[in-house]
């Protein structure tokens, strides 16, 4: 799977950007410097990559073990005693469909919980219950982070929709020759989504933490049961950090680009 992705990635990359870099190969000096920025990007991108797929095998043999080790409380058990003890009592819970389709939905303020995490009494779905919860509890309380993130939907809504097809315009023309400043548009764009990604990682961190402690606290689980919790929601914070580095890639490379192209203007 992660070969195949990477597969694809590289040559979406090569499509999009192989005009540029014929572009510059003919182009003395800056065609090296043009090939020097791609390798250095994709090495980048291609690092990332490995970071993330090397995560998601732990979060899923974390939580394949952890799906094992029972608990004595269901998911949902444990999300309502969490939500009460907070006094969160109009914070409903939700079973939904799928896999990984845990969320807090701060607009109706409802814990959502899939389907093996609200029914099964197990370690893994206690701490995923006890994760989203935290997340209400932060919003009941106001976490700055969790605001600020809540602020930042809808410019990441057009970053992400925009952002990207401005850029490839934009790296296109300057493919053709012309000027940066729609690519720079495009960035900017694009880089609300990396600002988005790291300004979750607080939010994802400190929801974890708050469930820890209460799981800790509850008397419910056993001192292995929350050392366990706590592996399988490190696990999980980490898919997040890999997500910002690979965000964070991105941008780099598509800055080094447009840089690379502003250099060849001055000379």
């Amino acid at each position: 799977m992660m070969i195949a992705f990477l597969t694809h990635t590289l040559a979406q990359a090569q499509y999009y950007y192989g005009g540029a870099s014929d572009y510059y190969a003919n182009s003395g000096a800056m065609g090296n410097m043009y090939s020097g920025v791609t390798l250095i990007g994709l090495g980048l991108i291609v690092l990332t990559m490995i970071i993330g797929g090397a995560v998601q095998a732990g979060l899923k043999n974390a939580f394949a073990r952890y799906s094992e080790e029972a608990a004595p409380l269901t998911g949902a058990e444990v999300a309502r005693r969490m939500l009460d003890q907070y006094g969160l009592h109009d914070v409903q819970i939700i079973s939904t469909r799928g896999q990984l389709t845990d969320h807090y939905n701060p607009l109706d303020r409802t814990v959502n919980l899939s389907e093996s995490v609200y029914n099964e009494a197990t370690v893994a779905a206690m701490a995923v219950a006890a994760h989203e919860c935290g997340h209400a509890v932060q919003h009941a309380q106001a976490y700055p982070w969790l605001g600020l993130r809540s602020s930042l939907v809808p410019m990441v809504n057009i970053g992400s929709r925009l952002g990207q097809v401005v850029l490839f315009i934009g790296l296109a023309l300057l493919a053709a020759g012309s000027g940066t400043t729609v690519a720079w548009i495009g960035l900017a764009l694009y880089a609300a989504t990396t600002v988005f990604a790291l300004v979750t990682l607080p939010v994802e961190f400190d929801a974890s933490r708050r469930a820890l402690a209460w799981i800790e606290q509850s008397g419910w689980a056993s001192r292995a049961m929350h050392g366990q919790a706590g592996t399988a929601l490190r696990w999980a914070a980490m898919t997040y950090v890999a997500a910002a580095l690979s965000s964070l890639a991105m941008l780099l490379y598509y800055a080094l680009i447009i840089l690379s192209r502003m250099n060849s203007n001055r000379d």
